[in-house]
């Protein structure tokens, strides 16, 4: 199909970033594989591991799991199509599946940067109000809040997407590795004001919402360890760091996101386009396990003890 094709007979769409990747698709299949199978392992044990072990039943703790699940949520409904994609010649997505992948796509991201902007307001509490932190984070203010981080995700979606799913499309043509709902706009016969507005609104709300939170931590707990012993600092920053680095790599890999959407890539090699579309729910669930499996002592030492007790 291409795109004057009348709406009425758009089914499916192609992800037209794969190209023609020849033998190489039976590589790039293993590598996904591999870290679709790593991504499992190292999210499902380190929930598993927090779960046992009392010691790690705290607020901290339980925001990780929260941020873990939701790895493993935005990861499955990702792979489950780059594996498949990999082995296909046609690369062609039903209707149906691309825009539920599209949901699972943004609710993820959505939820993984709300999850990152609650951890980022435990950290600043444990840091800058350590004596009152146990009666500031109580288990209700937990729950409430990792509720919010869901809810926030799947409302702040719900209406535009709705939006999405009415439109009549003119064309098929998907230049990226999974659905985006950027491309899918602009592959409509006509979009109508009030969904761009949405879009907007939804895009906006997205990354300022948690970005207050996170911007407002942060700047405090910088603040407080500049007034701070040497000792206090250098604890602050370990506790830190770990959730700076799974920040930025989540900002990398929206930033990608969007270039892909805003700007033509034809000119980058097949491969290029593949990396650069799956790195957002291909980098992000591979690393946050690494980063806070082996840079919290916490968590390291309980794993290593449970390991060692399973044998």
């Amino acid at each position: 199909m291409d795109n004057s094709t009348n709406s009425t007979q758009i089914v499916s769409f192609i992800l037209a970033a794969y190209g023609n990747l020849g033998h190489l698709k039976y590589l790039y299949f293993t590598i996904i594989f591999l870290s679709y199978i790593t991504i499992v392992v190292a999210n499902t044990g380190l929930i598993v591991v927090i779960y046992v072990e009392r010691t790690l039943h705290e607020p901290m703790y339980v925001f990780l799991c929260s941020l873990f699940v939701n790895e493993l949520y935005g990861s499955t409904a990702i792979f489950t199509c780059l594996l498949s994609q990999m082995l296909s010649d046609t690369h062609e997505v039903p209707f149906i599946y691309c825009f539920l992948q599209l949901f699972c796509l943004y609710t993820y991201a959505i939820a993984e940067y709300s999850n990152l902007a609650v951890m980022a307001y435990d950290r600043y509490v444990s840091i800058c109000y350590p004596l009152q932190y146990h009666v500031i984070m109580t288990s209700g203010r937990v729950c409430v809040l990792l509720l919010l981080v869901w809810a926030y995700s799947v409302i702040l979606f719900t209406v535009p997407y709705s939006l999405t799913v009415r439109l009549r499309f003119c064309g098929n043509l998907i230049n990226k590795v999974y659905c985006d709902i950027h491309v899918i706009h602009t592959l409509s016969c006509s979009v109508s004001t009030a969904n761009n507005v949405y879009i907007l609104v939804v895009a906006v709300a997205s990354v300022i919402v948690p970005l207050i939170p996170l911007s407002f931590s942060y700047i405090k707990v910088f603040t407080v360890c500049l007034k701070t012993s040497k000792e206090t600092k250098q604890k602050a920053v370990s506790t830190c760091m770990p959730h700076i680095v799974a920040v930025t790599n989540f900002a990398m890999g929206c930033f990608f996101e969007m270039c892909q959407s805003l700007f033509d890539m034809n000119h980058l090699s097949g491969t290029m386009r593949v990396i650069l579309s799956a790195y957002l729910v291909v980098c992000q669930p591979l690393l946050s396990p690494i980063v806070y499996g082996l840079n919290l002592s916490k968590i390291r030492d309980v794993g290593k003890s449970f390991l060692q007790n399973k044998k």
